[in-house]
Parts: structure tokens; C-alpha cells; sequence
């Protein structure tokens, strides 16, 4: 059952994603500029991206050395697509561990919703339609890791965890947090052997080994934000600081405590998230301690001012879903009293009702829509117009377009200039590219390129003597001289 139910995903997200590709749904941010990383390493490269900036190097920005596993498929089938097949085969393994423990735990019905519930949940759902991100690989680690945790397979549940300090700078905080779930079972374990006077060889072995992991886990991500990310970025510091709030409030102060206390759970938006996670499971998940492992990414994501980081519809619940779903089974397996069978079947019908309504509203529909199985007549005048850049040139692009070339040319922004103040460039890029491709219904408008800095540099570019090759359906192509 977990393999299947892992094939059927994989071809359901495969689908999905490469046909919302195909309508032009992704973009430079982040598609492209993941693009570039796994290229450059699949030529033996640093992975510097253009479209962050002039000779930006990405490992500066957020640290994912583990992208470098893409570079030899990468390699053989040079593609944006290709990326996007990756996140869908991997996004999909989550379900085959989870499906298992719950199959041999509790039952087949019950290895077959969580299967499902996984696999259709809006989590995973907005993490595979949404470009392509670093994350996929913490989808699996995750699912493997909180199954084995559930089973209470401590080696296994580090074998796994340990690779996430490989994924992204912030994952060390929740391999932390499996250490001290390691560590707290291993207190227990250690007490009840206690009581009954059983004596065991590896006695205190659990929780030394949490310890050890929480530690690891809190100094990689201290080495990652605080000396790695620094040393790599050219500005030499880590991009995301200001996004935590208390800047106006001194350090630590009464004021600055009061301040986050209250923003942690302010907009409400953050309780739709907060609802949105704990209703898959009926609710029930929340009463497995599994599910703390949530805390250390929610933490962050709802202190921050980044608004985008409240929303569900945020790439980054992808990671949370196996472990909401594991919580779910670690009280259907450990809780009979909680939930005798009459209860767990209701709770199984509430969370694929749940699980068919949010499916009705992410991109998964997209399989039963007609136009999604159509090409819209902008995205084929794109396709015939960017076929004139000839392979191995340099481009400046707007955002949705991006993706469309970095997989042959050196691909920029459009919106990027040089001069005194860089929201507002006064003159053409140090390098200028040889051709300039602009969508005037490219609906990025606000970030990364604002509308009025784009048409300022187009009409640097033209000042400059670039020459206009075509202009249709809103798309304009510039050459230079």
C-alpha cells in the first residue's frame, strides 16, 4: 500500500506541477533561480545566480548545500522540468513511511487514510504547485524520521534528521527538537525500567543520544546563520534578520517581550494557519507530543514580519504535514482509551472530508479542469518570441519569464540597474546583456521587480540604443546594438 500510494502521488504532483509550468504559473522567484544553483553545480560551478544579483553566490542566502544531489540528473536532462520531477518523486516518498506504521500500527483503513490525508493534504499541496524549493528534501527526512520516532527507533530517527542541517539553516531548530523528544523518551524509559527493577546494557543510551542531537543541532544552525550565510553573502551578513521583530524595541526589554508575545498570535490570519494544521488530523493529532516538532518552524514563522510566512498557502507547510499526520497515528496506536475504534473511524471520515474540501481548493484540482490541459495563447506569442534568443546569450527577463531561459542562457532581471540608490537604478548594469525581455502582463508587479523600476530600465536600455526585435501580446523584446 505506502508504495503505491507513493507512485500515485508522484504522478499526480508530476502532473500538476509541469502542467501549471507549462501555463507559465512559475517564475524567476524561485524556479529560475534554483535553476541556476543546480546548473552551475552540474558544471562543476559555484552556485551563483544572476537573477539575486551581479555574480551572487546562493549558498550566501539561504544554505542548502544538499541541492548539489539534483546536479548530475540535472546533468543528463537539463531542465527546469527537471526540477520539478525531482520535488514531486520526493514530496511523494513522504507518504510510503507513514502509510506503513499506521497500516502495522492501527489497521489497513487507517494506513490508507493517512496515506491519503498525507498525500492530498493542502500542505503538500502548495509546496509542490508552488516553483520549486530546497525544502522538498525535508519533506522525506521528515516523514522517515517522525515515523521512526513513533516506533521509537532512536538511531534511525538521527540517521534521518541528521541531513537536515544540509537542507536549510533554520531545520537544524527542529533536529534539535528531535534530539530533546530522544532525549525526554529516554527519561522515561529510563523511569519505568527504574520501577520495575529491569536492568538493560544500553540503560542510558536514549537520552544521551538526544543530547547529543539537540546540541548538534542548535550549534549547526548557530554556525550556519551566524558565520556560514555571513561569510558567502555579499553583504556579509545574514538577509533575513530584519524580518524578526523587536528592531524598535530594545533588546530584551519588558517592551520588546511584550511586543512579540503579542505578535505571535496577531493578525489572525495566524490562527487560520494554526486551525488549517490541526484539522487534518480531527484535531486528535494535537495530543501527541510528535506533534511539538511543529514548534521550531512555526516559531520563526510567526514572529516574523514577513507576512507571506502566516499564509497556508506558504510553501513551508510542506514539512509540518508528516509531521501533523505521524501525531495522528501516535494516538490512534498509543491512545486506545482515547480513541476506541467507534471514535477512530469518525475521526478518519472528518479528516478525508477535510482533506476533499482543501484538495477542491488547491492547485490538485487542476487535474479535472479542462484549461489546465490547454496552452494559453500569451504563454505560446512567449514561447515563439524568446525562441529568437539564441542559446548561451545573456538576457535580462522579467520575472515570470525567467524560467523559461535558464536553462540555456544567463538570465537576469530586468529591473536591475546600477547607480546611487539600487531601488531606483539611473544606469544600464555594470555587464549588459545582449537582449532585454519584458511582460508587461507579468502579474509579479510588487516584488522582485516594482513596475516603475522595470519601465525605468526599459527606457535606459532604449536610451542606450537598444533595438525593439518585437513587441506582441505585451511582451517586448529589446537586442542590444
Amino acid at each position: 500500500m505506502g508504495w503505491t500510494l507513493t507512485a500515485v502521488f508522484f504522478v499526480v504532483y508530476t502532473l500538476v506541477s509541469v502542467l501549471r509550468n507549462a501555463r507559465m504559473l512559475n517564475a524567476g522567484y524561485d524556479l529560475g533561480i534554483f535553476e541556476q544553483a543546480i546548473r552551475a553545480y552540474a558544471h562543476g560551478r559555484a552556485p551563483i545566480v544572476e537573477l539575486k544579483g551581479p555574480g551572487f553566490p546562493l549558498l550566501g542566502d539561504h544554505f542548502h548545500p544538499i541541492l548539489a544531489l539534483i546536479a548530475p540528473i540535472y546533468r543528463i536532462f537539463p531542465s527546469a522540468v527537471t526540477l520539478l520531477v525531482v520535488q514531486a518523486a520526493l514530496m511523494a516518498l513522504a507518504c510510503f513511511p507513514l502509510t506503513r506504521w499506521a497500516h502495522r500500527a492501527v489497521g489497513p483503513l487507517t494506513g490508507l487514510a493517512v496515506g491519503c490525508g498525507l498525500g492530498a493534504s493542502w500542505g503538500l499541496a502548495a509546496g509542490v504547485t508552488k516553483d520549486f524549493h530546497e525544502i522538498c528534501f525535508a519533506v522525506p527526512l521528515l516523514a522517515f524520521s517522525v515515523t521512526a520516532l513513533g516506533e521509537r527507533r532512536w538511531s534511525a530517527a538521527t540517521a534521518w534528521a541528521l541531513p537536515l542541517l544540509l537542507v536549510k539553516e533554520d531545520l537544524g531548530l527542529t533536529l534539535a527538537a528531535i534530539g530533546g523528544f530522544i532525549a525526554w523518551q529516554g527519561l522515561r524509559e529510563r523511569r519505568l525500567r527504574e520501577r520495575s527493577q529491569h536492568p538493560t546494557a544500553r540503560r542510558g543510551f536514549p537520552f544521551l543520544l538526544g543530547i547529543a542531537v539537540a546540541l548538534l543541532g542548535v550549534l549547526g544552525t548557530a554556525v550556519e546563520i551566524l558565520v556560514l550565510l555571513p561569510a558567502m553573502n555579499p553583504r556579509g551578513g545574514f538577509d533575513y534578520w530584519h524580518q524578526m521583530p523587536g528592531e524598535a524595541s530594545p533588546s530584551g526589554s519588558l517592551a520588546g517581550l511584550a511586543s512579540a508575545g503579542l505578535h505571535l498570535f496577531w493578525p489572525p490570519m495566524k490562527w487560520l494557519l494554526l486551525f488549517m494544521l490541526a484539522a487534518p488530523t480531527a484535531f486528535f493529532g494535537l495530543r501527541s507530543p510528535l506533534t511539538l516538532l511543529c514548534v521550531p518552524t512555526l516559531a520563526w514563522r510567526l514572529l516574523a514580519g514577513n507576512e507571506h510566512y502566516w499564509q497556508p498557502n506558504f510553501h513551508y507547510n510542506a514539512i509540518l504535514m508528516p509531521i501533523v499526520f505521524a501525531g495522528l497515528v501516535d494516538v490512534l496506536h498509543r491512545r486506545p482509551d482515547v480513541v476506541p475504534p467507534p471514535r477512530r473511524r469518525k475521526i478518519l471520515a472528518f479528516s478525508a472530508a477535510f482533506t476533499a474540501v482543501t484538495a477542491a481548493v488547491y492547485p490538485l484540482h487542476d487535474l479535472v479542469l479542462p484549461s489546465a490541459w490547454r496552452t494559453p495563447a500569451h504563454v505560446r506569442t512567449a514561447e515563439r518570441l524568446l525562441a529568437r534568443i539564441p542559446d548561451g546569450d545573456t538576457v535580462a527577463s522579467s520575472n515570470r519569464l525567467a524560467p523559461m531561459l535558464t536553462g540555456r542562457a544567463t538570465v537576469s532581471l530586468v529591473c536591475f540597474g546600477t547607480g546611487p540608490d539600487p531601488a531606483a537604478p539611473t544606469a544600464l548594469p555594470a555587464d549588459p546583456p545582449r537582449w532585454v525581455v519584458s511582460d508587461r502582463h507579468d502579474p509579479t508587479v510588487k516584488t522582485p521587480c516594482p513596475v516603475d523600476r522595470t519601465h525605468r530600465m526599459l527606457r535606459l536600455y532604449r536610451a542606450h540604443g537598444y533595438v525593439q526585435v518585437a513587441e506582441e501580446d505585451g511582451i517586448t523584446l529589446l537586442r542590444s546594438p
